[in-house]
């Protein structure tokens, strides 16, 4: 388990938007570790980990991308049931409140990563070393 900075991005919700922005990021040789999407009717809120926070951040601000960094947790765990609701009992316990999460891990896989936001990350990391 780590903070991580997290990019959310808010781009135009058109065709090609979200493709261009990958391919922005593989040329600067930028790894995605995390992604996740959420859209409205103009617009669409891509949130991410990346190898280079600082570099893609720089990268999307040069582009005029309207781009704002925030701290996330990101646990990698196992693959097995129960183990979010572990981490979700946890951190009820400690008072913390997920603001948002995400997540996948193929069937097969031992381990998962999981992103989460949550409203106070450094007792959440005391609550889940506990």
């Amino acid at each position: 388990m780590q903070l991580a900075t997290q990019l959310a991005l808010f781009l135009d919700n058109r065709p090609g938007t979200f493709g261009r922005v990958c391919a922005a990021l593989s040329k600067a040789k930028i790894n995605i570790y995390a992604v996740s999407t959420s859209d409205t009717v103009d617009h669409s809120v891509v949130r991410m980990v990346v190898s280079d926070p600082r570099k893609a951040m720089l990268l999307f601000e040069e582009h005029g991308t309207l781009v704002v960094d925030t701290e996330v947790l990101m646990i990698e765990g196992d693959n097995k049931a129960g183990s979010l609701a572990t981490i979700c009992d946890k951190l009820a316990d400690a008072k913390v409140n997920i603001e948002y999460a995400y997540c996948a891990t193929p069937p097969d896989a031992r381990k998962g990563l999981l992103i989460l936001r949550v409203d106070n990350a450094k007792k959440a990391m005391k609550a889940l070393n506990s």
